[in-house]
């Protein structure tokens, strides 16, 4: 990994040293947003980046900001959320909701998105016969996908172009949903914590009790 991945490369500079690395595969970055909230879904997204975006050792591209999606403002974030598909070949974006985290637990369902995020990616690259690797943000292998296939990198969203271009699909369609449920459920304040653990959302909870999407398997210390 060291030897692959030096720590000292950009984003950009790491996506290149990883095609080089992996010859005529095609690098298919994953990541989720949403596992800690206490409301709503887990979101994932599997992308893909072209060269465009990784011309070394100065980049020069239409979204120098690319980032891990945690280190962005929100309005950065939707300014490249606009233009990412311009650059991914690929991209798709995949939900595992909060009746399914109840189920399954949040770990599995984190993996059943990541799986549906990259089911009709995988689809299409096994039709036009190209080879491709998945990188994934963290330390763990997708469960349930061939782990010769995969790639788990540490801190991937903020070291890895397509990694980097997942992690800001998931957390600007994730954060898009919990504005529409607010809507829907206008007493949590959703659009503005997006699910997660606040003093106000904890004291929404205590009002009104717990809606059809929040997570009723996570302890909530009320």
């Amino acid at each position: 990994m060291p030897d692959i991945l030096p720590k000292n490369l950009n984003l950009f500079q790491a996506q290149q040293a990883l095609s080089e690395h992996f010859k005529d595969h095609i690098l298919i970055g994953v990541d989720e947003a949403g596992r800690g909230p206490l409301a709503g879904p887990v979101v994932a997204a599997a992308a893909t980046v072209g060269a465009d975006l990784c011309v070394c050792p100065t980049p020069t591209t239409a979204i120098p900001t690319l980032n891990d999606s945690k280190k962005l403002t929100e309005k950065q974030r939707e300014q490249i959320f606009a233009e990412l598909p311009n650059h991914c070949k690929y991209h798709s974006i995949a939900e595992a909701s909060a009746g399914e985290i109840d189920e399954i637990g949040i770990l599995n369902a984190t993996f059943l998105a990541m799986r549906r995020a990259l089911a009709p990616i995988i689809s299409e690259l096994k039709e036009k016969n190209l080879p491709y690797k998945i990188l994934v943000d963290g330390n763990l292998h997708i469960r349930e996908i061939d782990k010769d296939l995969q790639m788990p990198i540490v801190k991937g969203d903020g070291r890895v172009a397509c990694i980097a271009a997942a992690s800001i699909f998931a957390k600007v369609h994730r954060d898009r949903l919990m504005v529409k449920f607010a809507e829907q459920w206008t007493n949590y304040g959703f659009e503005k914590h997006k699910g997660y653990g606040t003093k106000a959302h904890l004291d929404a909870i205590r009002k009104f009790g717990q809606c059809e999407i929040h997570r009723k398997s996570f302890k909530i210390l009320l």
